[in-house]
Order: structure tokens, then sequence, then C-alpha cells
């Protein structure tokens, strides 16, 4: 079997604080790889630049001079996490046969990319690392991601649990889930749809090397929602079975004061109508709002619109931004042209031809006589 090339794309953002020893972990581990037989020579890592505000770009630049393993990747502006991966993905793509998918906080256990290796040369498609344990993180954190994962299991939706974007991808893998043209993507839930074989590396996870964690409670929920609304339309039956169930209890309701009303046992009661006013509102008002969220989402999905702008590419042997390096297309032009015309490549001056001639007869005459 030949010696995959690797990737390693990592996306970035801000990441000036951590850069420096997360490339250096990375290329250590690649060049032993490669010292190993493990992966070819052509492997490297792709850092993604989400538009950071930081230095991390210059950064990689000179990283790139001292360290040609280390490649770089600059977005024109933040896209976010999973867009900036997928332009990773994709760039890495044209010349990777798998790619390993890593955050730049160092939190996930490098070690086990080994472990993916041998997992993909075992005839796996997509590997994916798994924590095996979240002590790292708050309670609070713990507890609502248990319970995002159950409850995106309840509504159908297949993620793997403890599964971020820490993962190997093969060629093939990669080629297919680029098929999906989401603009609201959500790349944990993408990747099981698959369908390739698969398989499972459990890690421990380690606390944030340096920084700040670029995922804050709005962020992550924010994140949260947007996997339950691109994957499943369970939140708007929902939304229809409380409506039912709402007019089913009112329909009761209003059968029970009818017969009230026969029997003359009416009661004036303005906090239970007030009550019921502002329960059936709000239920409107939630049922409106998620619709609205889907709608918006539909809305974003037919405008097409491209998810990511490259501003400058190192990793790409045709690079991006470097325009003045496309050929001359007028040479090439003229050459061909040449070519049909067949344009003889000199030629002969007859005056001279014949002078020549009458030279060579006056001293045959000569000799003869």
């Amino acid at each position: 079997m030949m010696k995959p090339v690797l990737t390693i794309v990592v996306p970035c953002f801000n990441e000036e604080e951590v850069f420096s020893e997360t490339a250096f972990q990375l290329s250590t581990l690649l060049k032993s790889l490669v010292t190993q037989n493990e992966i070819s020579n052509r492997s490297s890592i792709l850092f993604v630049d989400d538009g950071s505000k930081d230095h991390t770009w210059n950064l990689i630049l000179s990283e790139n001079k001292l360290n040609p393993i280390v490649k770089g990747l600059k977005l024109a502006r933040n896209v976010g996490h999973q867009n900036a991966l997928l332009a990773g993905l994709e760039v890495a793509s044209k010349q990777s046969d798998c790619v390993v998918s890593i955050d730049a906080d160092l939190q996930d256990d490098i070690s086990i990319i080994r472990i993916f290796l041998e997992k993909f040369k075992e005839g796996n498609d997509i590997v994916y690392g798994v924590r095996d344990c979240r002590n790292t993180d708050t309670y609070f954190k713990r507890t609502t991601a248990l319970g995002f994962y159950r409850f995106m299991e309840r509504i159908g939706i297949k993620l793997v649990p403890n599964h971020a974007d820490y993962r190997l991808l093969s060629k093939r893998a990669l080629n297919e889930l680029l098929k999906f043209k989401e603009t609201n993507l959500f790349l944990r839930g993408l990747i099981p749809l698959i369908g390739f074989q698969s398989s499972i590396v459990y890690y421990d996870r380690k606390e944030r090397f340096a920084g700040e964690s670029k995922y804050p409670l709005k962020k992550m929920l924010s994140f949260a929602f947007d996997g339950i609304t691109s994957f499943s339309v369970t939140p708007i039956r929902f939304v229809t079975f409380i409506g039912f169930l709402s007019l089913i209890i009112s329909a009761m309701a209003g059968g029970y004061s009818f017969v009230q009303a026969i029997l003359g046992n009416t009661k004036s009661g303005w906090t239970s109508l007030m009550i019921s006013i502002w329960f059936v509102g709000g239920i409107q008002l939630l049922g409106i709002g998620i619709i609205g969220e889907y709608i918006g989402k539909i809305y974003q999905e037919v405008k097409r619109r491209p998810k990511y702008a490259i501003e400058k590419d190192i990793y790409s042997k045709n690079e991006a931004n470097m325009s003045y390096r496309k050929p001359n297309l007028n040479v090439y032009i003229d050459r061909i042209h040449n070519e049909i015309k067949k344009r003889p490549r000199y030629a002969i001056n007859s005056n001279l031809v014949s002078e020549s001639q009458n030279l060579i007869r006056k001293v045959e005459i000569k000799r003869s006589k």
C-alpha cells in the first residue's frame, strides 16, 4: 500500500496565544510519522485563518518560511468555525488521501492521530475522535451537552455522542461530504449521513493550553439550535401538536362553560380568562418564531451565496492570491497560430542563389579549357 498523503486541517480565529505551540506539536508528530514511513513526505498542516483580528495570519506566514510543512489559508472575513473548517477540507481534498480536522486549542489528544491512520488503513473511511469523559467541563456544560445529545436522538438526528470535530476523513468520504450544498452547516450531523464504514477512537480531552474559548454559552446555544433546525422538522410538528391539543382543551372548556351556563352556575373569572389568553398567545408566538426560523433557513439556502472567500492561499500549487503568476495566454495563442499556418523558419535570397550558380558555371568552363 502506498503511503497516504495526510493533511491536518486546523481552523483558527484569534489564536495567536496557542499557535506556536500547536504548530510545534503537530509538526513534530507529522515529521515523526513521515520518518516512520506511516505517511507520505508530501503531508502537511493547513491552518485556516477565519478572519482573525490578531496576528494569527502573520504567525502562519512566519512559520511557513521556517517550516514548509506548515501551510495556511486566509479567509477574507470571519465565516464561522464550520464554514472555515469546510474551506480547509475542500482545499485539502485536492492533494490529500486523508484529512484530519482538529481545533487549535490543543485540547484534543494529537497522539491518537496514529490510531486514526491505523483505522484508515484497515478500510475505514471515517474515524471519529470521541471524548471518553467530560471531567474538564463544568457541571452546567456536562449536563447541557448530555441533554442535547439525548434530545437530538429523540427527534431522530443521528449524532456520535461526545464527538466534536476531531475526525479523519478519507478522500472518498471527503468528496461525498462536498456534495452536500447546505448553507447552514452542521458537520457533526452531515458526516454520519455519508454512511461509509467508520470507527471510533476514545481519548481524554485536556484543558485549553492558553487563551480563552472561542465558544461561549451564546455561541454553543446557537450552534445547538442550528443543528436541531437544520436536520429535523420535529419542532414544527411539536408546535402543530400543541396547537391541536390547545384546540381540544379549548373545545372541552367551552363545552363545560356552556353546560354550567345552562345550569346557572356561571361565575365571572377574569383571572382564569387572562391566564388563558396569555397562555394561548405565548404558544402562538412560540410557533410563529419556530416557523420563522425555518423560513429564514430556506431563505438563506435558496440564495446560494458562497460560504467563504479565500483571500490568500499558501497551500495549493496555484495560489489564489498570486494572480501575476498566471500564464500569458497571448503567447500560447501566437504559437498555435504559427503552427497552423506552417510558416517557414527562414527565407532564402533568390538573387544570391543565381549569382552563386553563375560563378560555379564560369569556374567549370575555365577548367574545361
